[in-house]
């Protein structure tokens, strides 16, 4: 199951108000393990930025200017996310930018129901508690050090983290699938990413019963005559 855990930045909260995105970063999944394939791209809005935004994410207009605009990169965006399902946090927000800006390039829009909100999951699992990114990387120990400001890719990564806590763990199915042996390309994963067994013990335990335990349990099955079951397992 191939999942693309997903995060933008953009210039305000609507695009119906003529604000737009200036960063997607988004991290790929299969079967709940990371493969190390990324997409990250900045993109120049075409407006200046609003002080409060530049506050959130500090990408201002010097730094964009030079940056393609959306309708220049939505097709590699597309080619990327393929047909997998998105994780997102508050996948409201993102999904009417993308869609919107999608829409403006001419581009096939993405239905809502892609989406997995890990908002959402969060606020079921822990009703009444912060579900923030932050909060919930506090919640599973997840080092959000680095971030200092929003960043689309950081904030992706850490999601990816998050989100496999949420649901069930950094390995929800505990390697019983066959198939999480396998890259979405079909060739085997690295040793780091097999299935684990336990090893056995180099030294075997000592055993736990004395000699004058072991001789009187002898002689108590003796007692019991050829039909105990002791004899029969023996």
């Amino acid at each position: 199951m191939r999942e693309i855990v997903l995060d933008t930045e953009t210039t305000g909260f609507e695009p119906t108000e003529g604000h737009r995105i200036v960063e997607i970063g988004a991290v790929e999944l299969f079967n709940h393990l990371p493969t190390g394939r990324t997409y990250h791209q900045y993109i120049n809005p075409e407006r200046a930025m609003p002080k409060e935004a530049f506050e959130v994410h500090g990408l201002g207009d010097d730094f964009l200017r030079d940056k393609p605009v959306f309708k220049a990169v939505g097709q590699a965006f597309l080619d990327f996310i393929g047909d997998a399902k998105l994780v997102i946090h508050n996948a409201a927000f993102d999904m009417k930018f993308l869609n919107a800006e999608l829409e403006w390039a001419g581009l096939p829009g993405l239905p809502n129901d892609r989406a997995v909100d890990t908002l959402m999951i969060a606020r079921k699992r822990f009703p009444g508690s912060p579900a923030s990114l932050d909060a919930l990387c506090r919640r599973f120990g997840v080092d959000n050090s680095a971030r200092e400001k929003h960043g689309a890719l950081l904030d992706s990564e850490i999601l990816a983290e998050v989100y496999l806590e949420l649901v069930g763990g950094r390995q929800p199915d505990f390697g019983l699938s066959a198939a999480s042996n396998t890259q979405s390309s079909g060739q085997q994963r690295s040793g780091a990413d097999e299935v684990w067994r336990p090893r056995p013990r180099p030294t075997p335990l000592s055993s736990r019963i004395t000699e004058d335990e072991a001789a009187r349990h002898e002689a108590f099955v003796a007692k019991l005559g050829d039909g105990a079951i002791w004899k029969k397992r023996a």
